[in-house]
């Protein structure tokens, strides 16, 4: 029976909650001595309804991802975590982490925050972290995030990182 994780899959998206959940990700790959694989997953569907509005929607979320993924790595490294990677990935993140990444990187754990969708949203479209959890082939940790502590200080998400991305 194994009682350590030694791969752990992050999913981050930019929020603060993410981060949160990423936080608590670089806590438990410290303990366990695990690398940590933090990924981010541009939703490549939204792309066709933005892009009539926005040519370079496509270019501007992937510069933020990278920009975001570098951080994160830089944060885990920061803090002790010594094998960090970082995936970019395109497509649907409920069937992209799930299905494809956690065989992937062979991860035994893969930790996410909740959903900030309210319960008609997740009715009618579903939460990811509920996806992972539906079709996960390892542990799942999902990291209740309905309302931050108040000393909480984003050191990647942060309103001046999004803000800069949304200016562009």
């Amino acid at each position: 029976m194994m009682l350590t994780y030694k791969n752990i899959l992050i999913a981050v998206d930019g929020s603060h909650e993410a981060e949160w959940a990423f936080n608590k990700a670089v806590d438990v790959a410290k303990r366990n001595d695990s690398k940590l694989t933090v990924v981010n997953v541009i939703d490549s569907r939204t792309y066709s309804s933005y892009e009539v509005y926005d040519a370079q929607f496509t270019e501007k979320s992937k510069n933020f991802s990278e920009d975001l993924l570098k951080g994160y790595k830089e944060v885990a490294t920061n803090a002790g975590v010594t094998d960090v990677e970082t995936r970019l990935e395109f497509g649907s993140p409920k069937a992209i982490i799930p299905k494809k990444l956690a065989t992937d990187v062979d991860a035994d754990l893969i930790m996410c925050g909740t959903s900030g969708l309210n319960a008609v949203e997740r009715f009618i479209v579903g939460s990811v972290s509920e996806a992972i959890v539906r079709h996960s082939p390892c542990d799942v940790l999902v990291v209740r995030t309905e309302e931050l502590p108040e000393d909480f200080q984003p050191q990647v998400a942060t309103d001046e990182f999004r803000s800069q991305y949304q200016a562009r």
